[in-house]
């Protein structure tokens, strides 16, 4: 299945948070800039597991009542919503119940959502394996621009007057190329710099593989016309620049992006390193964890550019 990215990736126009709660304060930091910056409409939706409808009588019997759940949820997403509109944004809460990823999924559908915004795991000890496990499977299955906003996350220092910096870190392969574009076209809607980086072994791996001195230099060669085409495509003229860094990826991602004091991070995830399940081993999974910085990852295996995306014909893979 291929799917398009166009326009609606870089500047949304339905924004979609899914909370469960506890998060909400972390993650509408973020989105509430985003929604206004994109003057996009946000949706907070909140999965009720069919679990969380059970209580027990005065006997000490299970019995199913998904009201007070339902109404609880609503209350604590009220002030949000208010919170919201009050900057200006068209917003709404949605209250669902079953199975947490099946719901993303379909309000996506519904809504016709051009980017999630979700956490890498709850600050709830109860909850953080679930919710962990959540944000994997959406990773996993949803083919749209995924942010991803982790404990270590913060919004960048008011006040500050430097120009914003957007980190892409890329494999350089042909798959890589639309993570790319949209890294340039997300760079220029924040009139940010944007800095494209690859990571190659360790310097004495490289040596005792045979590999050639050069290897820097052909890297730098293919960073930098990646990063002109990458403006081609996008008819447009982003200042880039193109970075090497020797060891291992997820330890010089963050290392770099600290360094730039970047304020996104931008990842294109192939099906080998999504798909399969991620442990603390994998980069995708350290980045999101780690960064202090939100991140954006986009699978690289079904999409093809494009300048409009046809949501109807997306295809999730549950």
């Amino acid at each position: 299945m291929i799917f398009a990215c166009g326009e609606r990736w870089t500047n949304p126009a339905v924004m979609l948070v899914a909370t469960d709660l506890l998060d909400l304060e972390h993650l509408m930091a973020f989105a509430i800039p985003q929604a206004r910056e994109c003057h996009a409409r946000l949706l907070l939706l909140h999965v009720i597991p069919a679990a969380a409808g059970f209580s027990s009588d005065p006997a000490g019997r299970p019995c199913y009542d998904p009201a007070s759940a339902v109404e609880c949820a609503a209350k604590t997403l009220h002030p949000w919503v208010s919170l919201a509109r009050d900057a200006g944004i068209d917003c709404h809460a949605i209250i669902r119940e079953g199975i947490p990823v099946q719901q993303i999924y379909a309000a996506v559908r519904q809504f016709h959502v051009d980017r999630i915004l979700i956490g890498t795991r709850s600050r709830g000890k109860l909850t953080r394996l679930l919710l962990g496990s959540v944000a994997e499977q959406v990773l996993r299955s949803v083919p749209l621009p995924v942010i991803t906003v982790g404990p270590e996350a913060h919004l960048p220092v008011s006040g500050s007057h430097d120009k914003q910096v957007v980190l892409h870190a890329t494999k350089l392969r042909e798959a890589s190329r639309p993570s790319a574009v949209l890294a340039c076209r997300i760079a220029a809607a924040k009139n940010a710099r944007l800095v494209l980086l690859h990571v190659l072994p360790p310097q004495d791996q490289l040596s005792h593989r045979g590999l050639p001195s050069s290897i820097d230099s052909a890297t730098l060669f293919e960073l930098r016309t990646l990063a002109v085409e990458s403006n081609a495509e996008g008819g447009l003229d982003v200042p880039i620049e193109s970075r090497i860094a020797h060891g291992n990826p997820s330890i010089e991602i963050l290392a770099t992006a600290a360094d730039l004091s970047a304020s996104l991070i931008i990842l294109g995830a192939t099906r080998h390193s999504t798909m399969q399940t991620l442990t603390h081993d994998h980069t995708i999974y350290r980045v999101l964890a780690h960064a202090r910085c939100p991140v954006l990852t986009l699978r690289e295996d079904n999409i093809v550019t494009a300048e409009n995306g046809d949501l109807e014909s997306v295809e999730f893979q549950l």
